[in-house]
């Protein structure tokens, strides 16, 4: 069995029928000034059941591909929207 990559990030938008935009913030440090700055990407994740809304924080695990560029789907609810 193959090691499946997990992604955790926040729900920005709702991006279609079953479909989710995350966004997924990272840490890095800068190779100059030697400080944390922070990166960001965005991820569309598969919702089967469309129960997440915006600013729910997700984790989605990485599946085959769905379309062009969704290749997420969603595992869990971390914490909902307040």
């Amino acid at each position: 069995m193959t090691h499946k990559r997990e992604i955790q990030g926040k729900v920005v938008t709702i991006a279609g029928e079953k479909t989710v935009s995350i966004v997924v913030e990272r840490r890095v440090m800068h190779p100059r000034y030697h400080k944390v700055v922070r990166r960001f990407k965005k991820y569309l994740v598969h919702d089967e059941r469309n129960e997440v809304k915006v600013g729910d924080e997700i984790t989605a695990v990485e599946c085959r591909p769905l379309s062009k560029t969704k290749s997420f789907r969603l595992k869990s609810v971390i914490k909902g929207a307040e």
